[in-house]
C-alpha cells in the first residue's frame, strides 16, 4: 500500500519527542497565511483556512497568532515580507519523485538550501514540471484502525462520495475529492469517527517501491531532512515501503 498514510505512520514511529515548537507554529502561521491569501478570511467558506487553523489549535497556538496571520494573509496587516508559495519539483534516491510545497519570502535562500539538502541524502532538483504529473490533488482523513469498525467506515465513506479507502499499519485513510471533503468528514462523524487528520495533500499516482532498509532509510532521511527546513511546508513523495522493510524499520 501507499499513500499519505503510509508517511504519517512512519512519521508517528519517527517522531522527535524535542519537536520544536517554535519552528511548528512558524510554518503553520505561513500556512495560514497562505490559505488566507488564497480563498479569503472566512473559514466557513474556505476549506484550506479552516484545516489550518484547525492544525494550529491542535499545537496549541494562541488565537492572536492566528488572528494576525489570517489579517497578514488577506494584506489587513503587512508588518512582515511578502510570502510565495512555490512547488519545487526533484528526485528522491532511487528515483522516487518529490513535490517540495514552500513557503517563502526569499526564493534565491530557499532554492539554495533545498540544493544544499538534496545533494547531501542523494537527491536533486528537477526542472518545473518533472513530476508533477505523477501526482493528484485530492482531500485525506487519517483514522486510528483501533477506534473504528473498518467495515461500516468503508460503506459510510463509499455512500459519502470517497474515491477509496486505504488500510495503510495502525492506521485507515479515506481518499476523497477536495470539494467533497467535508461531506465525508461530516458524514463519518455522524457515526462518531473522528479523524486524526485532515488534510488537502498530493497522493501519487504511482510508486516506487522502497526494496530494502538502506534505501528506504535513505529516502527517509531526505524527506525528514527537508521537513526541518523553515521554508517547507509540505514534502509529498511517491515511494511505497514493503511491509517486509517496513518492520526493518522499527
Amino acid at each position: 500500500m501507499s499513500g499519505h498514510s503510509k508517511w504519517h505512520n512512519i512519521k508517528i514511529k519517527k517522531q522527535k519527542v524535542d519537536a520544536k515548537k517554535g519552528q511548528a507554529f512558524t510554518k503553520i502561521t505561513r500556512e495560514i497565511m497562505m490559505a488566507a491569501k488564497e480563498g479569503g478570511e472566512d473559514p466557513d467558506s474556505n476549506l484550506r483556512l479552516r484545516l489550518a487553523i484547525q492544525k494550529a489549535r491542535e499545537v496549541n497556538m494562541p488565537k492572536d497568532s492566528i488572528t494576525r496571520a489570517i489579517a497578514k494573509g488577506v494584506g489587513k496587516d503587512k508588518s512582515d515580507s511578502e510570502l510565495e508559495e512555490i512547488i519545487y519539483e526533484g528526485y528522491a534516491p532511487n528515483g522516487v519523485a518529490l513535490l517540495i510545497q514552500v513557503v517563502t519570502d526569499n526564493k534565491n535562500r530557499t532554492v539554495s538550501m533545498l540544493r544544499n539538502v538534496l545533494s547531501k541524502h542523494g537527491g536533486a532538483l528537477g526542472e518545473s514540471g518533472c513530476v508533477r504529473w505523477m501526482f493528484n490533488q485530492c482531500g485525506s482523513l487519517i483514522y486510528s484502525r483501533d477506534k473504528i469498525d473498518e467495515e461500516e467506515l468503508f460503506l459510510a465513506s463509499v455512500e459519502a462520495g470517497a474515491d477509496d479507502v486505504k488500510v495503510e499499519g495502525d492506521t485507515v485513510e479515506v481518499i476523497t475529492a477536495t470539494s467533497n471533503l467535508q461531506k465525508v468528514k461530516d458524514a463519518l462523524e455522524a457515526l462518531n469517527y473522528h479523524p486524526e487528520q485532515m488534510q488537502i495533500t498530493m497522493m501519487p499516482k504511482t510508486v516506487v517501491p522502497l526494496e530494502t532498509k538502506e534505501t528506504a532509510e535513505k529516502v527517509l532521511k531526505l524527506i525528514e531532512a527537508l521537513e526541518e527546513l523553515e521554508d517547507v511546508a509540505y514534502v509529498y513523495p511517491n515511494f511505497d515501503i514493503p511491509e517486509e522493510i517496513m518492520q526493518k524499520l522499527n
